[in-house]
């Protein structure tokens, strides 16, 4: 009898310390969320863009929305951006990165883009296009894809300030030969919708890589 009563009391005591131990385990992992995202923002914001070489083979500009056909106004950024530093030599010929925004596009991201530069006065051999990627990974290994058929070395990777970190890190995992980071700043995107969304993205490439590294598909899906 003494031993059922004592089981009884041990049984009421796990259950009334489930409560602690569930609030205690939710705790720890909204800590552990709130130090992920505390670094992740930080290496967004500490990444400087540097270009280190004088002069790069190639200037690789990411793909962004197109609105009815043309760029969209953060994409004109990242292009208005290229297009300064092609004008001060700093790159010899675009490699344009993006595919079909989604079902229905008439262009893809690349087309647009080509489009754009021409009209700036770029001339057509100018400009090689990638029409297939759809994430910033494959933005960037696809545009490895152009550089060895068109026997380019070095490449100048230009997007925005608050994507630059993330490209730099798919770059480094892609084997990218020293390459060189131009960001644009956005005057047309929320700081705070683009950081939300940019925070969320390079936690997926993170989980993503880690796919890859132990030989899983990354999935086709937009925003990698």
């Amino acid at each position: 009898m003494k031993a059922a009563e004592a089981q009884a009391v041990r049984r009421r005591k796990r259950r009334s310390g489930l409560p602690a131990r569930l609030l205690k385990g939710a705790l720890s992992a909204a800590v552990a969320c709130a130090g992920w995202i505390a670094w992740i923002y930080w290496k967004i914001e500490s990444f400087e863009p540097k270009m280190e070489l004088p002069e790069y083979d190639a200037g690789i500009v990411l793909g962004a929305a197109l609105w009815n056909g043309e760029p969209s106004p953060g994409l004109k950024e990242r292009l208005d951006k290229a297009f300064e530093l092609y004008r001060e030599g700093r790159f010899r010929v675009f490699i344009l990165t993006g595919g079909y925004d989604h079902a229905g596009s008439r262009l893809t991201e690349a087309e647009g883009m080509k489009h754009y530069l021409a009209a700036l006065g770029v001339p057509e051999d100018r400009l090689l296009l990638e029409p297939e990627a759809r994430s910033t990974y494959e933005n960037l290994a696809f545009s490895r894809d152009v550089m060895d058929r068109e026997r380019l070395r070095t490449a100048l990777i230009v997007t925005h300030d608050f994507h630059a970190a993330r490209a730099r890190d798919v770059a480094r995992w892609l084997g990218y030969e020293q390459p060189g980071f131009a960001a644009a700043e956005s005057s047309v995107l929320p700081a705070s919708q683009r950081h939300v969304r940019e925070i969320a993205a390079f936690t997926k490439w993170k989980l993503d890589s880690v796919l890859l590294r132990i030989g899983l598909q990354i999935p086709d899906r937009p925003g990698l």
